[in-house]
């Protein structure tokens, strides 16, 4: 026997020292399996090895000096396998090596100059190396070199001038790093695939950048733009650049990730992004409202895409058709809000499993997991959309969460460390997946009208457009001296209703009932009727019941848990004719708005008052007629 295959076993424990004894053996794997303890060192009397795989365990300690023994081997795979320390400098023999991926690891220090010497390598994939500083001297007579993947190791120095002269090169992969300098003025032909993101590049960016069938991603520099270059490439690359410098005049985004434009049950409109990119990638929308980036080599799949599509019906959703598609990354999956005005929002993100419709055989099997950052903090990490999903195929997940925007962009990043499975039920089912994105603020916006292009200063207020006259928990409370009876905010008594959120939260809704009640009552009757309560003082009306489905609710023909509740919020919806009138005119093209007398641009205040235009004419009448 010259091969053991334990992969997706599930293999719990340490491996044994007698291991050593299997001389005769070439291919031997134990990946995706729980197998802890330190890599036996005797793993290094297997001479005759020329495939070693134990990506995807929990082993700790370092890597055994004693594999440098291993003359033959050919591939070694170290993903996300837990191992630390620094890289063995009796690698430096395994001269016949092919193939070393290394990512998600604990490992630690420079990358070995020997490396250079590996005159057969044709993959090379580092990452998540910490103190690793080094340079790309060493890949100068790697002649051999087709996939070159080096993220966040600290890579400093320039891209070397001739590295058009590796032939075999088609992936370079640099993201995340410290590279200074300027992009090479030559490419080989054979490179098609190229990332430099999150550098410190700077100067004018080559003319073969517009090359056919080349991908290319150049977020996060620091390069010159030249206007005159009209390439679809560079099109809204300066609102990519460091420092995000786009125009302030988007204060929310939603985005239907993979998919169409659909506007969703509560109005949020969630804009196309079927845009098709490719390993290395960015799009930016025409409006420059948002933007995405794309960055990963699917394993051993040439041809992947990466969107996906179902057309089954998923549940746990007032949306389904948001889920029916996904933007998928095989490793890093970035989502940009573009232009915001600065304060605090909110994001939700959304989920839906479609990699492992059937559950019930060998091709549910497949774990997905990645992490999620907002805005460069980690918020979940080894997130599986299969597990929040309580493992109900097509079952739909949101998550949401809190960001603040402080310098005019949200960036939102799903990254794959390695972990989780790659290949079931086929190759590339792995990496981040995503269905939908949206970030709304938690301030107030208002709409100004500019009176003329010559007189920027001379604005007036005309009404507001998002949560007008809507007081927050906090305030209510402060106002109201924690909501004492003496206080109670008029005869609707809105001081109850967020006293009952308040006691929601902390699972103590029971306290609500009156004192007088007897003890022997329906507890679940009483949180089903306080649940009802608050579907039916939801801000949005598509998310209220109608009066039948609160009849059903109410008498338990119907569940009343099966519909998500958020803080009840009061909406006073003013609408002004005027500026309706003007932007409705825009729309269809009958008036030129750089023309006009008044433009409308938008800006956040913190609470202002109503105007009226016309004080002869009673303000609840303009009331009632909205109604």
């Amino acid at each position: 026997m010259k091969g053991i295959d334990l992969r997706k076993n599930l293999l719990t424990g340490s491996l044994s020292p007698s291991i050593g004894n299997l001389t005769r053996m070439q291919y031997l794997s134990f990946g995706i399996n729980a197998l802890s303890g330190e890599v036996p060192k005797e793993l290094g009397q297997l001479t005759e090895q020329i495939t070693l795989s134990f990506s995807s365990n929990n082993f700790s300690g370092p890597l055994p000096p004693e594999l440098g023994n291993l003359s033959k081997l050919q591939e070694l795979y170290i993903i996300s396998s837990g191992v630390s320390g620094e890289i063995p400098s009796t690698f430096a023999n395994l001269l016949s090596l092919q193939v070393l991926w290394a990512s998600d690891t604990e490992l630690t220090g420079k990358i070995p100059e020997f490396i250079g010497n590996w005159s057969n390598l044709n993959t090379l994939r580092l990452s998540e190396i910490s103190n690793a500083s080094t340079s790309l001297s060493f890949i100068t007579n790697m002649k051999s070199l087709s996939i070159l993947v080096l993220k966040n190791i600290n890579v400093i120095g320039t891209i070397p001038s001739n590295i058009s002269e590796l032939k075999e090169l088609q992936h370079l992969l640099l993201g995340n790093n410290s590279l200074n300098g300027t992009l090479p003025q030559q490419k080989s032909e054979s490179l098609l695939n190229i990332d430099v993101s999150y550098n410190n590049l700077v100067g004018t960016i080559p003319s073969w950048v517009n090359k056919q069938n080349l991908h290319i991603n150049l977020v996060g520099n620091n390069f010159t733009i030249d206007n005159s270059n009209n390439s679809t490439l560079l099109s809204g690359l300066i609102c990519l650049q460091k420092d995000f410098p786009c125009n302030r005049d988007h204060y929310n985004f939603g985005i239907n990730s993979g998919g169409k434009q659909i506007t969703s049950s509560n109005g949020l409109v969630y804009e196309k992004d079927d845009e098709a990119l490719g390993p290395a990638d960015y799009f930016v929308t025409s409006s420059k409202r948002w933007a995405v980036s794309n960055v990963g080599i699917f394993l051993g799949n040439n041809n992947a895409t990466y969107t996906s599509n179902s057309f089954s019906q998923f549940t746990n959703t007032l949306d389904p058709e948001l889920f029916q598609t996904t933007r998928l990354s095989a490793s890093s999956l970035r989502y940009y809000g573009l232009g915001l005005e600065n304060g605090n929002y909110t994001v939700k993100l959304q989920f839906a499993e479609i990699g492992f419709e059937n559950y019930q055989t060998w091709k549910g099997l497949g774990r997905r997991i990645f992490d999620i950052y907002i805005q460069g903090k980690l918020e979940i990490k080894d997130f599986d959309i299969k597990k929040e999903a309580g493992a109900v195929p097509l079952r739909a997940v949101q998550k949401e969460f809190k960001a603040r925007v402080s310098q005019n962009y949200l960036e939102i990043h799903l990254y794959w460390a390695g972990k989780g499975t790659c290949c079931i039920p086929a190759r590339s089912t792995y990496g981040p997946s995503i269905s939908a994105i949206s970030a709304t603020p938690t301030f107030y916006v208002v709409q100004r009208r500019k009176k003329s292009r010559t007189n920027d200063d001379d604005e007036e207020f005309l009404g507001m457009d998002v949560k007008p006259f809507t007081f927050g928990y906090a305030e209510l409370r402060t106002a109201t001296n924690d909501f004492d009876y003496s206080k109670k905010l008029g005869e609707g008594g809105f001081g109850p209703v967020y006293k009952a959120w308040d006691l929601h939260e902390e699972d103590r809704e029971i306290e609500l009932v009156d004192s007088k009640i007897s003890k022997k009552f329906n507890r679940e009757e009483v949180r089903r009727t306080i649940r009802v309560a608050f579907l039916c003082t939801q801000a949005s009306p598509a998310a209220r019941p109608s009066m039948s489905k609160v009849v059903a609710m109410l008498s338990g023909d119907t569940d009343a848990g099966g519909t998500e509740v958020s803080r009840p919020g009061y909406l006073v919806d003013w609408k002004f004719n005027d500026a309706n009138t003007l932007m409705s005119q825009i729309e269809q093209g009958t008036t030129d708005p750089m023309q006009c007398d008044s433009c409308v641009s938008t800006s956040m205040v913190a609470m202002p008052s109503p105007s009226h235009n016309n004080p002869t004419h009673p303000m609840l009448q303009d009331i009632n007629n909205e109604l």
